[in-house]
Formats: structure tokens, sequence, C-alpha cells
């Protein structure tokens, strides 16, 4: 019989199913009721893993010693380092020029000297805000809220005292406020 030109094959009809798995030993043909198997079936199966690329040979790796374990402390703690050391500074100077201008009070020069520990202390400020421009997001909200905190209990503890200086409790001089709220910092970047 033809139909549009083709032929039709008489008789049975028969269809070589080729497939990903290994034949069982002894089975020329599936059962009728086993699953035929496509030579695509297994990458579209969400049973199966799928195996990638293999990956690039990058060549052995670099055959240059490791750094030492000193430059992994350097790196972390350089800012606290350095911070120390100008504050370290600024106390030396600071000692310096106290001694100089308590032994020479009418000298001209006294208030160049009581402006030197400033030098030190810029220093320290400038690496202070370097360190903080280094934290990531969270490390800078955190620094943000414990800040917010020590100026709000330094100022609400300053501000309170003003009051009981006005009754004869002895006056607060202003150089222990900048302590003050250093304390409060630490103790709320702590907790």
């Amino acid at each position: 019989m033809r139909v549009n030109g083709l032929s039709r094959p008489r008789g049975r009809v028969s269809f070589r199913v080729v497939s990903t798995q290994p034949a069982p030993p002894g089975a020329d043909e599936p059962a009728a009721d086993a699953p035929l198997e496509t030579p695509f079936a297994d990458a579209a199966s969400p049973f199966k893993r799928t195996e990638g690329p293999m990956p690039v040979f990058a060549g052995p790796p670099p055959r240059s010693p490791l750094r030492p374990a000193v430059m992994s402390t350097w790196i972390t703690y350089r800012s606290q380092i350095n911070f120390g050391l100008a504050m370290l500074a600024y106390l030396m100077v600071l000692v310096g020029a106290i001694t100089l201008v308590q032994a020479n009070p009418t000298a001209s020069w006294r208030y160049y000297v009581a402006a030197l520990p400033a030098a030190p202390a810029v220093v320290g400020l400038v690496i202070f805000v370097r360190g903080l421009t280094r934290l990531d997001d969270i490390q800078v909200r955190i620094q943000l809220l414990a800040f917010g905190v020590a100026v709000g209990a330094t100022a609400l503890i300053t501000f309170g005292y003003s009051f009981f200086e006005g009754v004869g409790l002895p006056h607060l001089p202003p150089v222990y406020v900048l302590p003050l709220m250093v304390v409060f910092w630490r103790f709320r970047r702590r907790r």
C-alpha cells in the first residue's frame, strides 16, 4: 500500500530501543511492563545527578613559602597599634609640655609649648577615623550605636551634674567629659 509516495511495510514492525543503561545479562528484549528508556532520559531526570564539566587544570600550586603569622597579627591590629602609639606620644608630649610650662610660667613661648600635644592628638584622630572607614556595614552600625549611647549618656550625666553644682557639689572640670564618653562607648561596644 502506498500513501503519498511512501510505502508501508507489511507484517510486524519492530523498533529497536537504545538505552543508556546496560542490559541485564540474558535479556534480549525488555519486558512488556518495563518502561522504555530513550538516549536522553537521564539528562531530563530530576532524580539522577548530572555531572558538570571537568575543571580545567590550573597547574601546580606556587612553591613560595607562606607568610609568617606575625604579618597577620600586624595587619589585624594595625589600627589599634598605631592608635596606641599615637596616644603614647600624646602622653609623653603632654607631660613634657606641662613640665616646661610650669617651670617657665612667664615665658612668651609657653602658649606654643602648650599647643604641642595637639599634634600627636591629631595623628591619633586621623588613625581612628581611618580605622572606622575600614569597617564593614554591620561593624559601622555597632560603632554608631555605641557612639550614640556614649554621647547621650555623657550628656545626661554632665547636664544632670550641673544642677547639683548649683546646690553645692564641687565643679566638674570639662577634662573629665571625654574619658567618661570613652568609658560609655567601650561599655556599650562590649555588650
